[in-house]
C-alpha cells in the first residue's frame, strides 16, 4: 500500500509519544511506502486533491528499561514531490487541533479525494461534524451533567448548583485552557470574561468529577472497537490528568462500564467514518470524543508490550482488501 500522513512538521514531533509516527513506523515494518506531507503543502488541481508528498524512512524507536529509545536521526525525508493523492491508497489526516478555519479548509480540500479510490482516515466530514467537545454530548446517557454557553449568568447558575466544575474551551488541545471553577471564587466573572472572548464565543462547562483524582482514561477505537487504554493521572497540584500538562501514564484495564460506553458511541462514530477515535472516560462517564489527532498509542504499547500501530495497519489491509 502507499499511505500518505498530514502531519505537522516531522522535526517538531515526539517519536516516543507521537501516535502518527507509531502508525507510519507500523506501516513501514510491514512493508509499505510512507509518505508524509503537511495541510498548507495541499492544493486543488483540476477539481483533485494534491500535495507535495516526501517519502520518509524512520528508525523504529525501541522500550529499553521501560521508555522509548530514540536516536537523533530518527527519520529521513525524500524530495516533495507534487502528487495526486488518489494515487495514495490511503491518507491519514493527523494534524493537531484546534480545528481552525484553515484546518476546515483542509477538510474541504480532502473532501475532494474520490473514497472509491483513496480512504480518507479520519472522513473530512466527520471531523467536521464531530467537535470534541460538543459531540460527546449526543450520548447523553453516559456523560456528565453538562452545558453549553458563552452567557456568563447561565454559566455562573451551573456552578451554583453544581459547587465546582471544569470550563473548557471549545476547540481546545492537550489541557489547554481547561479551568476549575468553584462557586464562589473571586476571579469567576474575569475567568469567564477571557474564556468566552467577553461573551462572544461558547465554553463547555462540565460538571467536576472528583475521580478525576484517580485519572483521566484514555480509550482507543478503531473502526468503533476498543483496541487499549491509558490512564493518565494528575500530578502535583494539576487537576488535569493530559500527558501533555504532565500527567503520568498508567497501565489499566477497560472495565465493563466502559465497554457499554464504547458500545454506545461505536454505531456513531462508524457512521460518520471516523475510524481512529481515542475517548477521554473519567469515573464511568464519557467526557470527550477526539477525533483530529488522538493520541496514546506510544504509551498503551509501552505499557502493555503490545503494537496498536500495527493493529491500525493492519485493519487497514483488510479494510482495502475488501
Amino acid at each position: 500500500m502507499k499511505l500518505a500522513f498530514i502531519i505537522d512538521p516531522i522535526a517538531k514531533l515526539d517519536p516516543g509519544h507521537d501516535s502518527s509516527v507509531a502508525m507510519m513506523e507500523a506501516a513501514q515494518q510491514l512493508g509499505h511506502q510512507v509518505w508524509i506531507t503537511e495541510a498548507n503543502q495541499l492544493s486543488i488541481i483540476g477539481g483533485k486533491a494534491w500535495g507535495y508528498l516526501q517519502a520518509v524512512n524512520l528508525k523504529p524507536v525501541e522500550l529499553v528499561a521501560g521508555h522509548w529509545q530514540v536516536d537523533s536521526d530518527w527519520y529521513q525525508i525524500g524530495d516533495r514531490i507534487l502528487t495526486n493523492l488518489e494515487e495514495m491508497d490511503a491518507v491519514f489526516m493527523r494534524s493537531d487541533p484546534p480545528v481552525t478555519v484553515p484546518y476546515l479548509y483542509t477538510t474541504y480540500i480532502l473532501d475532494l479525494i474520490d473514497r472509491d479510490r483513496t480512504l480518507v482516515v479520519n472522513s473530512p466530514q466527520g471531523i467536521r461534524s464531530a467537535n470534541e467537545k460538543v459531540y460527546a454530548l449526543q450520548f447523553k446517557t453516559v456523560i456528565p451533567e453538562t452545558i453549553v454557553s458563552q452567557d456568563k449568568a447561565v454559566i455562573a447558575k451551573f456552578v451554583d448548583k453544581k459547587q465546582s466544575a471544569v470550563l473548557k474551551p471549545l476547540g481546545g488541545k492537550g489541557g489547554e485552557g481547561i479551568l476549575f471553577l468553584e462557586q464562589g471564587d473571586r476571579n469567576f466573572n474575569s475567568i469567564v470574561e477571557v474564556s468566552t472572548q467577553r461573551g462572544r464565543e461558547p465554553v463547555m462547562v462540565q460538571e467536576y468529577l472528583p475521580a478525576a483524582k484517580k485519572g483521566d482514561k484514555r480509550i482507543i477505537l478503531l473502526d468503533g472497537k476498543p483496541i487499549g487504554a491509558v490512564n493518565r493521572v494528575p500530578s502535583g497540584n494539576e487537576f488535569r490528568g493530559n500527558m501533555a500538562v504532565g500527567g503520568k501514564a498508567e497501565k489499566i484495564d477497560i472495565t465493563e462500564r466502559e465497554q457499554e460506553i464504547c458500545s454506545i458511541v461505536a454505531p456513531q462514530v462508524q457512521a460518520d467514518n471516523l475510524y481512529f477515535v481515542g475517548i477521554d472516560v473519567i469515573g464511568g462517564y464519557l467526557t470527550e470524543v477526539n477525533v483530529t489527532s488522538p493520541t496514546g498509542i506510544r504509551e498503551i504499547d509501552r505499557l502493555n508490550g503490545v503494537s496498536l500501530g500495527k493493529q491500525v495497519i493492519e485493519w487497514l489491509e483488510d479494510k482495502l482488501s475488501n
